[in-house]
């Protein structure tokens, strides 16, 4: 489009020109003719000029992308990287520092902590044990955790494990409880031993229950490191050794991993930061077996890309559990927002849907969004995330994220 509004008015001023030099041949103009010429020929050069400058400066998406990762910045982010896909054709844009210390500029190719875009590996890997009959997602979680959900008013015997994947079970959520002022927020113990079932009791005492299984939508990362459990009952091997035998190795995430107890970080990656008070600290290392089945992977904004896409296009799923993947409840009461199973489906400010999901561990946050048929996508992630949501660079750069979609 932009070489049509350019190479237009452009066109017509060499046609003009060439009128003109072939009528000086054969009658001079007159003076006041002459003047004329020349002013026509001067308001067609501005008008190819402005439209030349109108051009230039419509923004691609990466551009809107890469206005987001500034504005994180100015917000106060260390670094901020992104990337937007179109077909094969990936751009990326970068921000800031990954590396307070060195001033090394963020790399979009670094790893990170994923957060809770791990929940998404978690239930792909659930869907591929039904489809190999070796569960059903209308099982409970008392067939394959007998005990574990028993407390406190709640019941696994009451809750089956597709309401773990679309948050429906009505569990509390263990992690609001290690939030403020606990070793994990502090990170004064990153190699704690969690075990998983430590976990969801911490979740179970939070509160009695609110609401009946199956009645209504409520995160939960309780629910997912009971989807993990599951996964350890069914197959025998923790989730992520399924997950990396089922989904890093055949798509080829050369830079994702499932931590289950080293809490640092290798090679490549973006030093994590958390913001206290007028204080911040590096939360690189930090506690993996707090988040586990939860949050605990790290990966790339390739990486994601590449296995979002896979997902959503059914490389991973057999059409069957395709279609539960998609299978949503809502959100919220206007109609904007579904969950899946382990995915969100949203519209935009722009009209458009879109499948994604965000990650907030301590240390790191991180969005992507990808349309149906996996040919647009864009992501995002900063090095900050104080265990705090809604803040003003979460804001801006996940609006430049969506803005960046939008004109995909």
């Amino acid at each position: 489009m932009s070489v049509s509004m350019f190479a237009g008015p452009e066109a017509r001023t060499s046609t003009d020109a060439g009128r003109s030099g072939a009528e000086g041949t054969a009658r001079r103009p007159s003076s006041r003719r002459r003047g004329r010429l020349l002013t026509a020929a001067v308001a067609v050069c501005l008008l190819a000029g402005g439209a030349g400058q109108a051009t230039a400066a419509e923004p691609t998406p990466a551009d809107i992308l890469r206005s987001g990762a500034h504005q994180g910045v100015a917000d106060g982010y260390p670094g901020v990287v992104g990337m937007v896909r179109k077909g094969d054709n990936a751009q990326y844009v970068q921000a800031g520092v990954g590396d307070l210390s060195t001033k090394a500029p963020a790399d979009p190719k670094a790893q990170f902590r994923i957060g809770s875009n791990t929940k998404a590996f978690i239930s792909t890997v659930l869907l591929q044990l039904e489809g190999e009959h070796r569960l059903s997602l209308d099982d409970t979680v008392a067939r394959w955790l007998p005990g574990a959900v028993a407390a406190n008013g709640y019941d696994g015997a009451k809750i089956t494990i597709r309401q773990l994947l679309n948050h429906t079970s009505g569990l509390p959520d263990y992690l609001g409880a290690l939030q403020v002022s606990t070793p994990y927020y502090l990170n004064t113990n990153p190699r704690e031993a969690m075990a998983p079932q430590s976990l969801v009791d911490i979740g179970l005492a939070r509160s009695a229950p609110k609401s009946k299984p199956g009645e209504k939508f409520g995160y939960s990362n309780t629910n997912y490191v009971l989807a993990g459990m599951v996964i350890k009952a069914v197959t025998g091997s923790d989730p992520a050794t399924e997950v990396q035998r089922r989904i890093i190795e055949p798509l080829g995430l050369r830079d994702t991993s499932f931590p289950t107890e080293d809490p640092a970080l290798y090679g490549n990656y973006l030093h994590g930061y958390v913001l206290r008070v007028l204080l911040i600290g590096d939360g690189t290392v930090s506690n993996v077996q707090v988040t586990g089945s939860a949050g605990a992977m790290v990966s790339t904004l390739d990486d994601l890309a590449t296995f979002s896409r896979a997902l959503l296009t059914g490389k991973l799923l057999a059409p069957a559990q395709l279609a539960e993947l998609k299978t949503t409840v809502p959100v919220n009461a206007e109609g904007t927002a579904g969950y899946g199973l382990g995915i969100e489906h949203v519209k935009l400010p722009c009209g458009k849907w879109a499948w994604g999901h965000n990650g907030a561990v301590l240390g790191y946050f991180s969005e992507w969004l990808t349309s149906e048929d996996g040919s647009e996508q864009a992501l995002h992630a900063n090095n900050e995330y104080h265990m705090l949501a809604g803040t003003k660079g979460q804001a801006d750069t996940g609006k430049g994220m969506t803005d960046a979609f939008c004109a995909l």
